[in-house]
């Protein structure tokens, strides 16, 4: 199945991340999407297999604000879901790499992506969606969280509603997390976030036996051709996925780690695409995992696949 009429969509924020021991330059995120733009496509914008992809977020009218939409231009990215505040500025964060890579945020409280709305572009984008893609940091603010749980809750019942997770900071609670397990059919989490969240459920046991009851919980519609599904991303020892009874494992090929700024979010991305075209589940993992190897390689947060891993890619989703 390719993608059909619809989109791959992101919603949440959008900010300028300033690195700070100067291991990559300063780069525009989507939430949750660090290194990928959008659901459902690798970073590679020119890849032949990537659907039409929207991201729904909010800048300020500022500089920042104003160099944010001609890159978006650059990635391939239309920009009239992109909503405009004149009164808070661009979201922005403190990146800090320590020495094996791993990233560590501080994000500005505040500011434009707080105030993000179900405008009517925004509502069409979505009843139009194959898959949709929403966090909880997003969501920190009651006008943005009541925005996004609207728009989510008209996507269509068939689509891929992927809630992948980022605690960061103080920005959750239970009541977050409920609501939007509700809403989803897939969850995203890594190691940490799976420790917090099987300590806020009450849920013990090997991590095959806390993902069971983490899948039950999820709320957003299962189809024929989806299920419920979690996906755990585990740095260094690979990723596990798990749908409908069913699992697969896949452990990572070491790599020479630049950052890992986005490889959960890379991974998330080429998972929908993987299930957008009906791929098998162990395909799925494989795809994916490869996807989030290579962005923990490069600087920055939208890096370009090579040539032949793009083309690789393409013959694996297309029939």
């Amino acid at each position: 199945m390719y993608v059909r009429e619809g989109a791959g969509l992101r919603w949440g924020a959008v900010r300028m991340d300033a690195v700070r021991n100067g291991s990559c330059p300063g780069n525009i995120t989507s939430l949750g999407s660090a290194k990928c733009f959008g659901t459902s496509c690798p970073p590679d914008h020119k890849w032949a297999a990537r659907p039409p992809t929207l991201p729904i977020t909010r800048v300020g009218a500022d500089d920042l604000g104003r160099e944010i939409l001609p890159r978006f231009r650059e990635q391939g990215l239309p920009i009239e879901t992109v909503q405009e505040d004149k009164a808070a500025q661009t979201g922005t964060a403190q990146v800090t790499l320590s020495g094996d890579g791993l990233a560590h945020f501080t994000i500005q409280e505040d500011v434009a992506w707080d105030y993000l709305a179900a405008t009517p572009e925004a509502q069409s984008a979505v009843r139009a969606a194959d898959a949709v893609c929403f966090g909880s940091l997003a969501q920190r603010s009651k006008i943005s969280r009541e925005s996004i749980q609207r728009l989510v809750a008209d996507v269509p019942p068939q689509a891929l509603r992927i809630f992948d997770v980022n605690l960061r900071q103080r920005y959750y609670s239970r009541e977050l997390i409920e609501q939007s397990l509700r809403f989803a059919n897939i969850l995203r989490l890594n190691e940490d976030e799976l420790s917090v969240l099987t300590e806020m459920f009450g849920i013990a046991g090997s991590v095959k036996n806390q993902i069971e009851p983490l899948a039950q919980l999820l709320g957003g519609g299962r189809t024929a051709a989806y299920g419920n599904t979690v996906a755990l991303t585990r740095g260094a020892n690979g990723r596990l996925l798990y749908r409908d009874g069913r699992w697969s494992e896949v452990t990572s090929r070491p790599v020479e780690v630049v950052d890992t700024v986005g490889a959960g979010d890379s991974f998330a991305a080429a998972m929908a695409l993987g299930l957008l075209h009906d791929l098998d589940l162990d395909t799925v993992n494989d795809l994916a995992n490869e996807v989030a190897r290579f962005v923990c390689t490069q600087p920055g947060a939208t890096p370009h696949l090579p040539p032949n891993f793009a083309e690789k890619l393409r013959k694996t989703a297309l029939p």
